[in-house]
This record gives C-alpha cells, structure tokens and sequence, in this order.
C-alpha cells in the first residue's frame, strides 16, 4: 500500500517510538529504481512505463519476526532528489536506509558519495545498504567491484526491480537492521531532535502567553 503525502513536516512521526514499527528510507538519484524496487517487493508487479512522483511516498508493510508483527513504512524520495537536499523530517527517527544507483548510469553510482555524506549528518550511525539495481540489463556488472560500499563497510546487493532478482532478501534483510537498530540503539540525533521540537513548543507557548498578556492590558486601557 503506498500513499502520497504533499508535505514531510506534517507527518506524526512520533509513532516510530512504539517498539513494533520501524521506519526504512531510500536514497539514490532520480529514476534510479527506487519506487520500482518497493513496488517489486510490495506488489509483486513492475511497471516499466510509470513516471516518477513528485510527493514523498509512504510504503506501508507489515511482518512477522520472531513471533512478533512490525510494522514498516518505506519512505521513498519521490522525485525530490532533483532538489539535492532532502528535508531533515525525511531522516528525522529513520531505522536503516536503502541506498540505490544504476549500475547502467556512472554518475548515480558516482552520486552515491553525496546522499552517504547527507545520510550520516542526520543519522550517523543507522544500518546502510548498498544497491546495485538493473543488474538484468548486463549480467557481467555483478562481477564487478564497487569500492565504495567496500571502503564505507557497507553491505551490497546486486538487485533488479525487472526480474525480481534478490529484491526480496534485500528488504527482508533492511527491515531485520532496522529493527535490531531500535532495540539496541540510544541514537543522540533523535534526542537532539526532540530537544529542539519541545524549545520550539516552548517558545511558540512563551509567546502566545505573551499575546494573550498584551491583549488584556489592552481591553482593560479601552
């Protein structure tokens, strides 16, 4: 199930708190395969024709592991990539990420350098995955090295949204690291976050007190 949402910064994020939901991001270039790759997993089905979005997608999927349902949203950039930078919600409390590029386009693999070094400035220390995608266009690319998962000590995945090739292993095992992650884990950026949302709601009471004051000095002078 997916659903479009015009704005990041109006989702209630605190849900991802509960321990049985976990929240999995992408990153990679436009028209990399990223909404493909979900929609392979998700639905079982590919459509080659479909135009990229321009509105964050929400993936929604549910699981069981170890006897236990969890709940994963799957957050795709949805075209916003074109802008270069992604909004801080889009990271804000994320459990691992799936990092994609075309093994037929050098420069999304070249990219990948750029969307790594913005990843850990929001979430250092989240599971990262590697993905290698349209390894069904040339088989012979997944004998090649790419030395930048290898020197980042990132695991990677040789994957096709087309054929399906280890696509569902790919999020099986991204939805397994993000969940170990958030049982294991005291991430300091989301205490950072929260800090600064609860100065924010301060500041907005502080000041909405202060109107408030403002207005009664001016009813009892009228």
């Amino acid at each position: 199930m997916a659903a479009d949402a015009g704005g990041i910064s109006e989702l209630d994020q605190e849900k991802y708190d509960a321990d049985e939901r976990v929240k999995i991001i992408c990153l990679g270039d436009s028209a990399v395969g990223k909404s493909k790759l979900m929609e392979r997993f998700l639905m079982d089905g590919y459509r080659p024709q479909q135009l990229s979005t321009y509105a964050l997608t929400l993936y929604k999927y549910t699981t069981t592991i170890d006897g236990k349902a969890v709940l994963v949203d799957f957050w795709d950039t949805a075209g916003q990539e074109r802008f270069q930078s992604m909004h801080p919600s889009y990271y804000h409390k994320a459990h691992a990420c799936v990092m994609v590029f075309d093994v037929q386009r050098k420069i999304t693999y070249k990219n990948l350098t750029n969307w790594y070094k913005e990843l850990r400035e929001y979430r250092p220390e989240i599971p990262c995955i590697v993905v290698a995608n349209k390894i069904d266009a040339d088989m012979k690319v997944t004998q090649r090295n790419f030395n930048f998962a290898k020197k980042q000590g990132l695991p990677l995945y040789y994957v096709s949204a087309a054929d399906g090739t280890n696509v569902v292993k790919l999020f099986k095992d991204a939805i397994k690291l993000a969940l170990s992650y958030k049982q294991n884990s005291s991430d300091f950026m989301d205490e950072v976050m929260r800090e600064l949302e609860n100065f924010e709601l301060e500041q907005n009471q502080e000041f909405s007190d202060r109107d408030e004051d403002v207005i009664k000095e001016k009813a009892k002078v009228t």
